[in-house]
């Protein structure tokens, strides 16, 4: 059978696409862009009028609703629980005591699999046979990552208002926060189903990370996760200083050139210099730009260490080490570079 599959380079899509290939049909891929779109409660509310149409439309349907999705590699919420498994010493968390069933990504490709050959039609909920809270099943994640137990310490639901505020604001940017307020307001709901497969034995949440043993790349990537939006935030703040605080003042930064040029070039190029910074910083900030802007970041840190080393080489034993501070800046630009891909 020929099947269009619409989001297959994403987590569940990814699967499925696998599965059905498996199965010995052709399968055609079809992904949006990598910068997305933010996501809210409207969002939600489309997708249900869409089942709505699809159920009145008199074709015939499946319509699957998993719980929260469990596999091997992470996404959204998934990758959530793995980074909050992983804080030192203790387990921050809003909502500790919310319900959530889930299943494993390898059930869904089931379900899809059966659909497909005719096995199951209608309107079906995906989930395991078991409830868990949220500190459970973060406390599952820490022990599949071969951590030490921590104690869950409950955050008042409050702090949640400007954490979202800030990722439906990245979000606009093209990111995709897992802290965005439609994550956060089903998760203070809890995610439950309302009916489940009769027919399909959905894994439960043990089983499906113990189907998956961790590795240490599991750990690095659930330690860095939400570091990630705090290196391009600190990359961002860094570059829009370092290219405003010299403008305020100009006669005196672009008195370094005046050995080496007339005042007006010396004005110019410190003109310049300072705009390339204030762009870069900026444009790190949006999704689909930030690849480039980390590139240039490197191109620029480069020509400024080659230009001050021929001009003003002495800039290396300033006691402020001027020069010294850019190179931890390349390597954290290295490091925004090295996370930067979702999937």
């Amino acid at each position: 059978m020929n099947i269009l599959i619409l989001g297959a380079t994403g987590f569940i899509g990814s699967i499925v696409a696998a599965r059905l290939v498996a199965d010995g049909h052709v399968v055609t891929g079809l992904g949006r862009n990598l910068a997305g779109a933010a996501g809210d409660l409207p969002f939600l509310a489309t997708k249900r009028r869409a089942d709505e149409a699809l159920a009145a439309s008199g074709l015939a349907y499946l319509i699957l609703r998993p719980a929260l999705v469990l596999g091997r590699n992470a996404h959204g919420g998934s990758a959530l629980l793995r980074a909050l498994a992983a804080f030192p010493l203790a387990l921050p968390l809003v909502h500790a005591e919310s319900p959530v069933e889930t299943l494993s990504v390898n059930d869904v490709a089931e379900a899809v699999s059966r659909a497909v050959s005719g096995g199951i039609s209608g309107d079906i909920d995906l989930a395991a046979n078991e409830v868990l809270t949220l500190a459970e099943l973060v406390r599952l994640h820490r022990h599949w990552l071969g951590l030490p137990p921590a104690r869950v310490f409950p955050l008042p639901g409050w702090l949640t208002g400007p954490v979202t505020w800030l990722a439906d604001l990245s979000g606009l940017l093209g990111w995709r926060s897992p802290l965005r307020s439609t994550a956060m307001t089903v998760m203070s709901e809890g995610v439950r189903s309302s009916k489940a497969m009769s027919d399909l034995a959905a894994t439960s949440a043990v089983a499906a990370l113990s189907a998956n043993p961790s590795g240490v790349q599991d750990l690095w990537f659930a330690r860095l996760y939400l570091l990630k939006p705090l290196v391009i935030s600190g990359l961002s703040g860094f570059w829009l200083l370092s290219g405003l605080i010299p403008l305020l003042a100009l006669e005196k930064t672009s008195a370094h050139f005046l050995p080496f040029m007339a005042e007006a070039a010396a004005t110019a190029l410190t003109l310049a210099t300072c705009l390339i910074d204030i762009a870069l910083g900026a444009a790190v900030l949006l999704r689909p730009l930030a690849k480039r802007a980390l590139l240039g970041m490197l191109a620029v840190s480069f020509a400024y260490l080659a230009g001050a080393s021929l001009l003003e080489p002495a800039l290396w034993l300033d006691p402020l080490g001027p020069l010294v501070k850019v190179l931890p800046s390349i390597l954290l630009t290295l490091t925004a570079l090295a996370t930067l891909d979702e999937r």
